[in-house]
Order: C-alpha cells, then sequence, then structure tokens
C-alpha cells in the first residue's frame, strides 16, 4: 500500500513541475533576474522588451523555481513615473481695477498671505497681445517686481484658437498682488485663479531620434514632419525646437504610427493622434500625453498662407516603467513575457500599495532568452491542454481519495 501511494505522489509531483513549466510555455520569452536579497525589489523594464508585450502591459509575469521545483509567481505592482500636479486654489479678492496715464492696474488681496506661484486670467477679448508687471507687496506701500513684461495672448480666427492667459512664476508670498497693463484697450477681466502649483518631477528616459524627414504639402498648406526610433517604445513627451525667431502660432498634431499595410499601389500607413495644441513662438513648445509604444512619430503642421518653419530637432521622451516586486521565499526568478492572450494578474498587493517601501534596490536583469515551445509538451500532447491538465488532477485527487478511505476502513 505505502508503494502504491508513494507512486501517486510521484506522479502528482511530476504532474505539478509539467503544470508549473507549462505555465511559463506560455509565453515566448524570458529574463533571468538577479537574486533577491530583500522582501520589496524594484524591476525597471528595459527599453528591448515594450516592442514584445501587449500596449496593456498585462502579459509581465514573475515566476520562481525553487529547490524542490515548485513553481511560485511573485506579485507585483506595476508604476509609471510620470510626474505629479497638484494646483491648490487660494481665496482672495479684487480690492482695485484702476487705471491711469500709464495704463490699467487690478489688486489682489489674499485672504491671508500664502506662498504662491501661478496667477489664471479669463478676459472678455479673444484677440489681444498684451505685455504685463506683476507686483507684491505687504501693505500696499512698498512693491516688489515678481514678474516684469511679461506676454499674455489670444488668437480667434478661423484656423487658430490660441489662448495664453497663466502668469508663472517664482514662489512669492505676499498678502497684495498688483498687476500692471501697458495697453489704450481696456481689459474686461471675467475671473482670475490665484494657487500653488507643486509638481514632483517624473523619470523619463530620451529616446534618441534615428530618423528625421521633413515633407511640404502645398496643396494642404501643411509641413509634414515624420521621425523614427530605434525600437518600439513607450513615448509621453515631444518637444519642438524651431529655429525661426519670429512670431507664429501654428496649429499642430502629434501622431503615432498604429498600423500599415501594402495595397496595389503600395504601403498604407494609419497614424492615430496622440495629442493637439499650437506650435507657438511664445511657450516651450512641448506637448504631452499619455504613454503609448510606438517606432515612428508624426508632427501635422498647419502653416495656413505663412511660410513653414524651419524645424531644427525634436526631443522625444518617455516616463520609466517599472514592476514593484514582493518575494516571500528563495528561488531562480525569471521575467517572462510576450503573450498577446495574457489577461492582467489581479494581485492582493495592489489594494495595499501604501505599504510598499519607499526606497528599494532595483534588480538587474539578463539577456532575452526565447522560450522553446516544444521539448515537453511533444513529449507529453495532453500538457497542452489545460482541460486535461485538471481532469488529471481530478483523477489523482479521486485515487488519493478512495486509498484513504480503504486504509481508514483497514484501521478499523
Amino acid at each position: 500500500m505505502k508503494c502504491k501511494i508513494k507512486i501517486i505522489l510521484s506522479f502528482l509531483f511530476v504532474f505539478v513541475y509539467f503544470f508549473s513549466y507549462g505555465q511559463m510555455q506560455e509565453f515566448n520569452y524570458k529574463r533571468t533576474l538577479e537574486t533577491a536579497h530583500d522582501q520589496w525589489h524594484r524591476i525597471i523594464l528595459p527599453d528591448e522588451i515594450f516592442g514584445k508585450i501587449n500596449t496593456s502591459f498585462s502579459d509581465l509575469r514573475i515566476f520562481g523555481i525553487t529547490k524542490n521545483n515548485d513553481s511560485i509567481t511573485a506579485p507585483y505592482i506595476f508604476e509609471i513615473a510620470s510626474e505629479k500636479i497638484v494646483d491648490t486654489g487660494v481665496a482672495f479678492k479684487i480690492i482695485n481695477q484702476t487705471q491711469n496715464a500709464k495704463g490699467f492696474y487690478f489688486t489682489f488681496q489674499l485672504n491671508e498671505a500664502k506662498t504662491i506661484n501661478q496667477i489664471k486670467l479669463d478676459f472678455k477679448q479673444e484677440d489681444f497681445d498684451w505685455h504685463i508687471n506683476l507686483e507684491g507687496s505687504n501693505n500696499q506701500q512698498e512693491w516688489f517686481t515678481i514678474v516684469k513684461d511679461y506676454r499674455i495672448l489670444s488668437i480667434r480666427n478661423e484656423l487658430t484658437s490660441y489662448r495664453f492667459t497663466t502668469i508663472s512664476f517664482p514662489d512669492a508670498g505676499y498678502r497684495y498682488f498688483r498687476l500692471f497693463l501697458n495697453d489704450n484697450t481696456k481689459p474686461v477681466l471675467l475671473s482670475a485663479k490665484i494657487s500653488k502649483e507643486e509638481i514632483t518631477e517624473g523619470k523619463y528616459k530620451v529616446y534618441p531620434v534615428t530618423e528625421l524627414m521633413n515633407k511640404e504639402e502645398k496643396e494642404n498648406k501643411q509641413s509634414v514632419i515624420a521621425l523614427s526610433l530605434s525600437m518600439p517604445v513607450p513615448v509621453s513627451w515631444l518637444k519642438v525646437y524651431v529655429h525661426d525667431k519670429i512670431d507664429y502660432y501654428r496649429p499642430v498634431s502629434v501622431r503615432y504610427l498604429a498600423d500599415s499595410f501594402k495595397t496595389e499601389n503600395g504601403w498604407m500607413y494609419n497614424y492615430i493622434e496622440l495629442a493637439s495644441g499650437t506650435l507657438n513662438s511664445i511657450e516651450k513648445n512641448e506637448f504631452k500625453f499619455d504613454g503609448k509604444i510606438c517606432k515612428k512619430l508624426q508632427l501635422l503642421i498647419d502653416n495656413g498662407d505663412n511660410q513653414p518653419l524651419n524645424i531644427d530637432s525634436l526631443q522625444v521622451k518617455g516616463f520609466e516603467y517599472t514592476l514593484m516586486t514582493r518575494f516571500t521565499e528563495p528561488a531562480d526568478y525569471f521575467l517572462v513575457y510576450g503573450n498577446s492572450n495574457a489577461a492582467k494578474p489581479s494581485y492582493d498587493i495592489e489594494k495595499f500599495a501604501e505599504k510598499v517601501p519607499g526606497t528599494t534596490a532595483a534588480l538587474s536583469l539578463g539577456n532575452e532568452q526565447i522560450i522553446e515551445k516544444g521539448s515537453i509538451t511533444k513529449a507529453s500532447p495532453l500538457f497542452q491542454n489545460k482541460l486535461w491538465l485538471w481532469s488529471i488532477m481530478a483523477v489523482i485527487i479521486v485515487v488519493l481519495g478512495w486509498f484513504s478511505v480503504k486504509l481508514m476502513r483497514k484501521a478499523s
């Protein structure tokens, strides 16, 4: 009897081993992980894997093989090192709207002295180009310059709808703020918002542009700038460096190549918009958008009746992607990926992200290896089907139960 039980347990062990190996074989690639020394570690995803995983990142797994050949899974929290912006409004009231021979004044009184760094203005006028000065004071007797000759602008026509009326400046802590506008047109201020904006910078990776092409489509009055990266990576930031020193305001669209297919007339390319805005001579011409894995981008500039702009270069960046992983027992761990049908895993630790240590060591990854499909599954074709696996497991449980009942009867 003991011999029979040992045989069944051995078969059960082999089954678990094949089942665990089969889990890994559902994926196409693996990378060995450096030995974990602590419970929590970071795994920074390398650029090379993004072209081989789902765009939803659902096929990332961390499998481990223990000394007893047991298969275990290490749970993780998926993190994107994006920037975080907190905009805290400050209560105030407008106590003066006056004018003299120099221009127009608006005085804002804060309910209490607080540090601010941003004032958003909304004027009734839709077309203006004004220069303003901003001063601060605690007693309205002595005023200190915060910004000088700051340009705000609004353009609305059949081609462009652009508005830049946010004053940003270094942190300033005064009870009173005075805005001066030197213009002949009386500004009609509809509203204002005073706030303290705090930005936690994200961790960016710079992706070099390997190819840049500039094409003018005169019939559409557009400039089409196409750029390529060395490999598919998650892009979330694009900056355009314009050589021209003139004033310009051009509607622009940032798009990425979603797919392509060949027809009798040649290749057809399907581009999808990532962001839109206005390329202009006032702001930094930086465009931010949700991360998208792509290799080719396109910048579409509407020139109208203007001469095309001279683009010096473009800079592309993306946030760092990390798996915050918890290890509970020693094992040889692997990062596996590459399964278009894999569903996103659900781990308990996602509900307790606040308990993850603030500082964790990063684990290095080995070179990419292709997971072989044929060796074990060909010898045991039944294991290719999960229904067979669970059926065999059920049979084993029934057999073990039968032996247990038989032993209990003999003992009685």
